[in-house]
């Protein structure tokens, strides 16, 4: 162990890992509610685009991606308000689009190869450098802030996007965010989880809590808590037995959500129990009025 912690590639895995754990179930709880959970799919293949244009102009792969799928995420949003009937189509384009782009980038450019391609589809620990560290410290702050700040406004727009609009949020400006910040998710992740596996930390974490809690307090919490253990577990893993993180860490993930759809039955048996004990309780507690006395009914002396 101590071994893992002095490799200096293995520092910054493991940075990479503890802030993915973070950021993708916290964003993923909001994708997860406005039933947009393959929404990080879409734009991981937007993503590559970005790759493809920083190896080709020789800049940090992670700033170009993290552009590209922004500006992806706004043209995603675009569609959604406006396509109608096309919208699905010109979804696809775009997804299919940036796959493609982001492909003929990287083999036209001097620095790319298949190996850097498979690196970003599918994460790896010993391509994180410092510079990546950096940026994605900086763009998980961003998730954090936008997540944990704007909490109560971002639950009510995806719980029902209509109340909110008549309580007065900027319902369309705060879609906006969220697309936005789940473009800076799969950015942040790409390094580690990779492109094409990045959408399932973002879902499969949340749809574990979701098994055994109620409340979006809790459930936040506790996904982002098995977010960050899967992939702490599944960076140190992937180093020890030479397998792909992404894989592995997304593995991790989905015998997370087994494990407790298990544990869910009998805790739901025990809730059932529960409330209908104390529902007894509190008929019982309750005191019966009488009914009025006819006055005929009174005992003279």
């Amino acid at each position: 162990m101590l071994e893992l912690i002095q490799n200096p590639f293995m520092q910054r895995a493991l940075i990479a890992a503890v802030l993915v754990g973070i950021t993708a179930p916290a964003i993923g709880i909001y994708l997860v509610q406005r039933r947009q959970a393959l929404m990080g799919d879409g734009i991981g293949h937007v993503a590559m685009t970005g790759v493809g244009l920083g190896f080709l102009l020789s800049t940090n792969p992670v700033w170009m991606a993290t552009l590209v799928s922004v500006v992806g995420a706004v043209v995603m949003e675009l569609i959604r308000w406006y396509g109608r009937t096309r919208g699905d189509i010109a979804l696809a384009l775009l997804f299919y689009g940036g796959m493609a782009g982001g492909v003929m980038l990287i083999n036209l450019s001097d620095a790319g190869s298949n190996a850097n391609l498979t690196s970003y589809l599918f994460g790896s620990l010993a391509s994180v450098s410092d510079s990546d560290v950096t940026a994605i410290v900086l763009l998980a702050a961003f998730v954090v802030l936008v997540t944990v700040g704007l909490r109560r406004q971002l639950f009510a727009v995806s719980q029902d996007e209509e109340f909110a609009r008549v309580t007065g949020l900027p319902v369309r400006l705060l879609n906006l965010l969220v697309a936005i910040t789940a473009a800076v998710t799969v950015t942040v992740a790409m390094r580690v989880v990779g492109l094409l596996l990045v959408s399932a930390l973002m879902v499969v974490p949340v749809a574990a809590a979701q098994q055994i809690t109620r409340s979006f307090k809790v459930t936040f919490a506790l996904a982002v808590a098995i977010g960050t253990t899967v992939a702490l577990s599944g960076t140190v893993t992937s180093y020890y037995r030479d397998v792909p993180p992404g894989a592995t860490i997304v593995l991790m993930a989905i015998g997370a959500f087994l494990l407790l759809a298990v544990l869910a039955t009998p805790l739901a048996r025990r809730r059932a129990r529960a409330l209908q004990a104390a529902e007894e309780a509190e008929a019982a507690c309750t005191l019966r009025v009488p009914e009025a006395r006819d006055g005929r009914d009174e005992v003279r002396v």
